[in-house]
């Protein structure tokens, strides 16, 4: 996706109930920077599943090193100590493979990364507190169930928010947009993202808050096919996401169906936004 010159290759070695944030972030994160990524597992063959597991930190941490953000490069070797160190592990790995990045002065806010500054905000809670997040997977059920995920920690308060202070928005997925389509000041901040013709990047669910906000008609978009309907009824044009990574980008908005489209998703944003990377 990135460069003109040979792709770099990355293997991650994998095993069951390795943490879900430490594998998937960084597998997907790279793919979006235009690296090639292999991952595997011993005795496992391509296409085989490994099932990862959440490692949730109850507030414990290790004396050392100074914060569970804190990551090392010494030569070839990049170490990292726990999924709150992603950002610098995945900016580390970029540099040893001989990428640079520009473009990385942009502010994103982010409902509840790649090197810009994000904020991640909730309503009705402040800077330092956490939000729940939850797993869905489907496992031979009629729909996908839900498992509890790591608490996220918030770094922006909600109220008194400037969209005028961000470049761009960016809407998950999750049983959050059914309540956050109903907030009012939700729907305000969209439609200013929005009207300003900022990047919007939305996934699988979040097409409910912009459905609420009234901001889809006369778009093309895509979300998760349970959402077909209410993108329909709002006047945009549906997409449909087969292959299920599949992403689509119309003006300032990104739309994606579901997590396997993530690179996808990420490097449209960063197109958007003039982020670059280059090896």
């Amino acid at each position: 996706m990135a460069g003109s010159k040979p792709q770099r290759r990355v293997l991650l070695l994998c095993g069951d109930y390795m943490e879900e944030y430490e594998a998937m972030v960084p597998f997907q994160a790279l793919l979006a920077y235009g690296v090639s990524m292999d991952a595997v597992c011993p005795r496992k063959k391509a296409g085989d599943i490994c099932r990862p597991a959440v490692h949730q930190m109850s507030g414990a941490h290790w004396v050392e090193p100074e914060s569970l953000s804190h990551c090392i490069t010494d030569g070839n070797l990049v170490t990292g100590v726990a999924y709150p160190g992603h950002l610098e592990f995945i900016q580390s790995f970029l540099k040893a493979l001989g990428g640079s990045i520009t473009g990385l002065e942009k502010r994103i806010l982010f409902y509840v990364s790649n090197g810009c500054h994000v904020d991640t905000v909730c309503p009705k809670k402040k800077s330092g507190d956490t939000c729940p997040i939850a797993i869905h997977d489907f496992e031979g059920d009629q729909s996908y169930n839900e498992k509890p995920g790591h608490d996220f920690t918030l770094t922006a308060d909600f109220e008194g928010l400037d969209a005028s202070s961000y470049d761009a928005l960016v809407i998950p997925r999750g049983r959050a947009p059914e309540y956050l389509a109903l907030d009012g000041k939700v729907i305000a901040l969209v439609k200013d993202f929005m009207e300003a013709k900022k990047p919007v990047a939305s996934i699988y669910h979040g097409q409910q808050i912009l459905v609420a906000a009234g901001v889809l008609k006369g778009k093309k978009c895509t979300a998760y096919p349970a959402v077909k309907l209410d993108v329909v009824l709002a006047g945009a044009t549906w997409l449909e996401p087969d292959p299920i990574d599949r992403c689509f980008t119309d003006g300032n908005l990104v739309t994606r169906a579901a997590w396997p489209g993530h690179p996808e998703l990420i490097f449209q944003l960063m197109a958007l936004l003039g982020i670059k990377v280059t090896f």
